[in-house]
Order: C-alpha cells, then sequence, then structure tokens
C-alpha cells in the first residue's frame, strides 16, 4: 500500500511491516507543526491495523530529521499559544512512538538532530548506517533541548546524556552504538537488509504477545525494584492465559511452528 509521493509522511506496508517515511528532504523532514500532525495521524492509523506487527520509521534525504523547523518557530516568535502547543504536539507524538501496540525500529541514514535525535531515541530499536550522526545542538542556539532530554536520557546514561545536551556537538553512530541510543552500526549499503531482516524476524512472533511485551517493558521501568517484579509477574501469569502463548508452548514441545491467532 502506497501513499502519494507528496504527503509528509509516506506509508507502505507489507508481509505484516509498516514502513512510515518522512517525506520532506527539502526542509531536512523538520518537525514542523504539519509534519507532526501527519505523522501523528499515521501512528494512529497503524496503531489500529490488524495487519501490521512492526512499523519501521525512516526518511527521504540525506538528513533523517533535523528536529523543528525553525523558520517556522521564528515566524511564530510572538505566540506563546504556538510555541507551546508545538512543543506538546511533538510530545505527544513522542509518546505515541512508546505507546504502540507494535514495535517500532528507526531506519537512520544521515543526520538526526535535537528533536529529531528525540525521534530516534523514542523508537523502540534504532539501526543507522555509520555515515549517521546524532546531536542535542539546541544550547549553540540559546534554546535548550529540554523536549528531547526527556526521550534520551531513558536510553543513554546520565553523563552521556548531559555531554551531548550540554556540549551541542555531534555524535558519530559507532559512538552512539557504544551509548546505546542505537541498536546496530551498519554500511549503509546493508541498511534496509539490517533493518528488515530484524523487522521480520520480529513480524513472525504473535502480535498479541509483541504487545503485551512492549507495554510491560515501558511500564516495569518507572517503577521501583519489588513492584516492578510484582507487575510482571501479574502480566506473565495473564499472558499465559492467551491463546498464542498456549499455542506456542505446546509447539514448542511438539516441536512444530506455532499457528499464532494473535489473542
Amino acid at each position: 500500500m502506497t501513499e502519494v509521493s507528496d504527503a509528509l509522511v509516506t506509508h507502505y506496508s507489507e508481509n505484516g511491516i509498516t514502513t512510515l517515511t518522512l517525506n520532506q528532504p527539502e526542509r531536512r523532514n523538520s518537525l514542523s507543526m504539519a509534519m507532526l500532525e501527519a505523522l501523528s495521524e499515521e501512528l494512529e492509523r497503524v496503531a489500529d491495523d490488524p495487519e501490521t506487527r512492526v512499523v519501521v520509521l525512516a526518511a527521504r534525504g540525506n538528513v533523517f530529521c533535523a528536529g523543528h523547523d525553525l523558520k517556522e518557530i521564528r515566524d511564530q516568535f510572538d505566540s506563546h499559544d504556538f510555541q507551546l502547543g508545538l512543543f506538546n504536539l511533538c510530545s505527544k507524538v513522542m509518546q505515541q512512538i512508546v505507546h504502540l501496540p507494535k514495535p517500532v525500529i528507526a531506519r537512520v541514514a544521515g543526520v538526526a538532530t535535537a528533536a529529531g535525535c528525540q525521534l530516534v531515541a523514542s523508537c523502540d530499536l534504532a539501526v543507522a548506517a555509520d555515515t549517521a550522526r546524532f546531536a542535542t545542538p539546541g544550547v549553540n542556539i540559546g534554546l535548550f533541548c529540554s523536549t528531547p532530554m526527556v526521550a534520551l536520557s531513558r536510553n543513554v546514561s546520565r553523563k552521556h546524556a548531559m555531554e551531548m545536551l550540554l556540549t551541542g556537538e555531534l555524535v558519530s553512530a559507532p559512538r552512539a552504538e557504544q551509548m546505546g541510543l542505537v541498536n546496530r552500526v551498519v554500511d549503509e549499503q546493508v541498511l534496509d537488509e539490517t533493518v528488515y531482516k530484524m523487522a521480520r524476524t520480529i513480524a513472525e512472533k504473535s502480535g498479541h504477545t509483541l504487545k503485551i511485551g512492549k507495554s510491560a517493558f515501558y511500564q516495569q521501568l518507572e517503577m521501583p525494584l519489588a513492584e516492578a517484579y510484582e507487575y510482571t509477574s501479574t502480566v506473565m501469569a495473564e499472558n499465559l492465559q492467551a491463546n498464542d502463548a498456549q499455542e506456542g508452548i505446546c509447539a514448542f514441545l511438539e516441536k512444530r511452528k506455532p499457528e499464532w491467532k494473535d489473542s
């Protein structure tokens, strides 16, 4: 399924994998109000799509995402309502990704800066080309990357996050992998092969199980240790009542491939 090429975010689905592509390379795929609205709509759409098991978030051009559209922000200097609305919408989109009942893989080629880096950090997984670079450079222009900080600080150590936020310097893809911002760094020639191999591996699992697991992962992260164990024990006991859990266990014991019903 393919959207018209002039859409801000294009949508293509095949074999349980939906690719959402930021499609404004001439604007460095910046997160303008319009781009955020388009991405939010696509995320809502894919959340309710029973055929989608995995989402790949990609971008056209040599910049993955340059963050917010500074020209748009400059034109709205006098509108606090616009500014607050912009950052609230961006925060909503990042939370949509986290709460999406399907795993989301960022396919990163090129530069991801400010809210673009936040977008990568908000995805469940990220694969980057070895030429990709990352930064939270707001400090360089007097606008600290406060909202990007939320996602960044939840994915890398405090000192790594603070270094990026305080210096604003670009981080190479290999360094981003060391920091935990991305899962894998590969030659750009095999970026798609790597991303979609990972996506296909995940898409072979029970969609119902993926939904349970992703939700539980983010829920338990915010809990004290004892509470997290109590919560996840309940999740596992409830998970065992699902058709797919019982089918998967039986298939494993019977040495056959499971037949998922996504229930």
